[in-house]
């Protein structure tokens, strides 16, 4: 007989009756039921009630067993009695006469309660998460990840892409955020960086004459926490295809997304389906406009509107916003169907939530008994608010809500007005997930606190019209082959078709204010492999953690992720980030000057 078990504690089943067995696993809960023992033993794969009979010298040893002990058992399988079958378990037609049992691993007071429903605090369950990655719900959690990556590889091999690995330790590169920096011992002063992102290198793996290039790649970035965002680090599919489109790479991309939601869509017991044919794809200038995000939630049925023309008009008499406008700002509107009824209640709840997020408050006006009613509609004459109905399509019964700012402001506050006014309707679409395609990104965009222009997205992309463009045009008009594939208000990546010309580099680099030997020294590598004859060639690489995290019905990355940092940035787990041995900083030829907010709390 195997040395710990001869089945796992999901296996056994009414046909293994009469059998002598050998289990392994966690104690999951204990129960005395007047001198007779029941113990849930627990692994991996499922739970099996295991008993010790009343006068059993075994008693004692697992009265002084806790909850979380590693322990052996050995014995006869029999059938439960029909009243104590548990229909729920799939073990529960039969249980475990312990004759032997041996002690792997005696457990210390578990600071989390492994068999209990609810969380234990966040702090708690990060300190010591191999506990909480012991109960069933987190480890089917990680059993979708696994899956999930183990899909891709699969999908990505069906389609003849390569995987490849790409350095860890590797120069600096402008993603967006701050880079992770490592000193050299070798190379005093100079430090290698973890990558943002394998984007160099999976260019170079084009330019090196492959043709399909796939990677599920870590990626460190140090930038702030948010919920559906790691503070550290984060895993992709990393894809590049040389002698593609735009086309081609959503041609790829979106039957991996569709199947791989298809395959786990149906994870949280509720089958979650997606729309058929091809994902929208939406200009974003038109995203701005009409969802006030870049990132739609689609499941959203409500869409803003421009009325500023309206609100420009001379019969217009409201100053608040014919003002603004005619500074150059915008009036958006968004049309909610069918609220004419709600009590005041339901607009003043509006209305306090944008003053919480900044906002003087959320105009509106709606259309009952055949005339406009609310704070605003006697300022806006009955041909003004024809002119309003028209623009938005509202209908008696409906209510138009207005944002007023310049442009850019407006566009976002009226994206999150649009959501807040469709939870506060409860009418967003359940069961499904809506893809779609962003695109048409600015090249450009300009930095107002360094008062320069600046690339908007990824700066390795291919500017739409390319060369001539970049001399002809204004910056801030050049549309770049940029794109983002969103799935219910999330972004789950970015991708573009890259520029492949060293000239265009070098031109596109000029009007960001790079310098040629600023370009040369941060990008020589790859500008010198452009010279020896590139492909045309565009990736994308989706964010794992995401995709797990919508599969799972979570909002907050940590909780699909194995081992995560919290909110500051720190592993409570293993104490890091850390103070640093003084011999290990000398061989790096490090000295510290910390802030001095530091140095007092030392002293104190």
């Amino acid at each position: 007989m195997h040395a710990y078990r001869t089945h796992k504690c999901g296996q056994l089943r009414t046909e293994n009756v009469g059998e002598t067995v050998k289990l392994s696993g966690w104690i999951h809960k204990k129960r005395d039921h007047g001198g007779v023992v029941f113990v849930d033993l627990r692994d991996h794969y499922g739970l099996t009630q295991c008993v010790v009979d009343e006068g059993s010298p075994l008693l004692k040893t697992l009265d002084d067993l806790r909850h979380e002990s590693v322990i052996t058992v050995t014995g006869k399988v029999v059938a439960r009695s029909p009243e104590t079958v548990n229909e729920k378990l799939p073990t529960g037609g039969i249980e475990v006469r312990i004759e032997d049992l041996e002690v792997q691993s005696a457990a210390d007071v578990s600071p989390i309660v492994v068999h209990a429903e609810e969380d234990s605090g966040e702090e708690t369950r990060l300190k010591y998460r191999y506990l909480d990655l012991r109960r069933e719900k987190m480890q089917r959690k990680m059993k979708l990840r696994s899956g999930v990556i183990a899909s891709i590889r699969k999908r990505m091999w069906d389609m003849d892409f390569t995987e490849f690995q790409t350095p860890i330790l590797t120069a600096s590169s402008p993603e967006g955020a701050r880079d992770f920096i490592v000193p050299s011992r070798l190379h005093p002063g100079k430090f290698y960086a973890l990558p943002q992102a394998p984007q160099q290198f999976k260019q170079l793996t084009m330019m090196s004459g492959f043709d399909k290039y796939f990677q599920i790649a870590p990626c460190f970035r140090d930038e702030d926490a948010r919920a559906d965002r790691s503070p550290t680090d984060f895993y992709q599919l990393d894809v590049e295809m040389s002698f593609v489109t735009q086309e081609d790479i959503f041609n790829v991309i979106e039957p991996v997304m569709r199947g791989i939601f298809e395959e786990f869509g149906d994870f949280t017991g509720e089958r979650i389906t997606i729309p058929e044919g091809a994902f929208p794809r939406i200009p974003y200038s038109e995203c701005m406009l009409k969802y006030g995000s870049d990132k739609p939630d689609l499941r959203n049925p409500l869409e803003i509107c421009d009325v500023s023309s309206v609100f420009a008009r001379d019969d217009v008499e409201f100053k608040a916003f014919k003002g603004v406008v005619e500074q150059g700002g915008v009036v958006r509107a968004i049309c909610a169907p069918q609220v004419a009824d709600q009590p005041r209640s339901f607009f003043d709840k509006l209305n306090g939530w944008a003053q919480k997020e900044g906002a003087p408050g959320l105009g509106y006006v709606l259309f009952k008994d055949g005339e406009g009613a609310g704070p605003i509609a006697k300022f806006i004459p009955a041909a003004a608010q024809e002119a309003l109905k028209e623009i938005t399509g509202a209908k008696e019964g409906d209510a138009i809500f207005f944002v007023c700012n310049k442009e850019m402001e407006a566009a976002k506050f009226a994206g999150k007005a649009r959501e807040a006014i469709c939870d506060a309707m409860g009418n967003r679409e359940t069961g499904v997930f809506k893809f779609c395609w962003i695109v048409d990104f600015p090249m450009y965009e300009y930095d107002e606190k360094a008062k320069k222009v600046d690339f908007s997205h990824n700066p390795f992309s291919m500017p739409q019209g390319g060369m001539e463009a970049l001399e002809t045009m204004d910056p801030l008009d050049i549309l770049a082959y940029q794109y983002d594939i969103v799935c219910n208000g999330y972004e789950l990546s970015s991708g573009a078709v890259r520029n492949h010309k060293p000239e265009i580099m070098e031109k596109a680099f000029s009007i960001a204010g790079y310098s040629k030997d600023v370009l040369e020294a941060k990008f020589g590598g790859m500008l010198n492999a452009m010279r020896f004859g590139a492909p045309p060639h565009g990736g994308i690489a989706p964010g794992i953690d995401r995709i797990v995290m919508l599969l799972a019905n979570e909002h907050n990355i940590r909780e699909v992720t194995l081992f995560p940092t919290n909110n500051a940035a720190e592993c409570l787990m293993m104490n890091a980030p850390s103070e640093m041995d003084p011999n290990l900083l000398k061989d790096v030829h490090i000295k510290l000057d910390l802030p001095k907010i530091k140095d007092k709390e030392k002293a104190a």
